[in-house]
């Protein structure tokens, strides 16, 4: 995996996309309510990654994959719920 690259690790009932660049992890994690919706529940970013886009390009993906998927999401998580509402482009995904 290169560097940059974001990794998506699923379970059976919670998952997260995951960040690294330079030795620190950002992550966005979400739990499972069905099979068709998840709870966006926590973003990370570390110190060295914040300002560079990074939370951003987390709920990028996580958007892209709801919107490939055919799943929605509910943003309890506070940066996520901020994202949603400044890109109005995404709102076929939250709910």
């Amino acid at each position: 995996m290169s560097d940059r690259e974001i990794r998506r690790e699923n379970g059976p009932s919670k998952g997260r996309y995951v960040l690294t660049q330079s030795g620190a992890e950002a992550e966005l994690t979400w739990s499972v309510v069905s099979p068709t919706r998840i709870i966006a529940d926590h973003t990370g970013v570390p110190d060295a990654l914040r300002g560079t886009g990074t939370g951003k390009r987390l709920v990028e993906r996580l958007v892209a994959d709801a919107r490939a998927e055919g799943f929605t999401v509910i943003a309890l998580c506070p940066f996520v719920k901020s994202m949603a509402k400044r890109h109005k482009e995404w709102a076929d995904v939250f709910v």
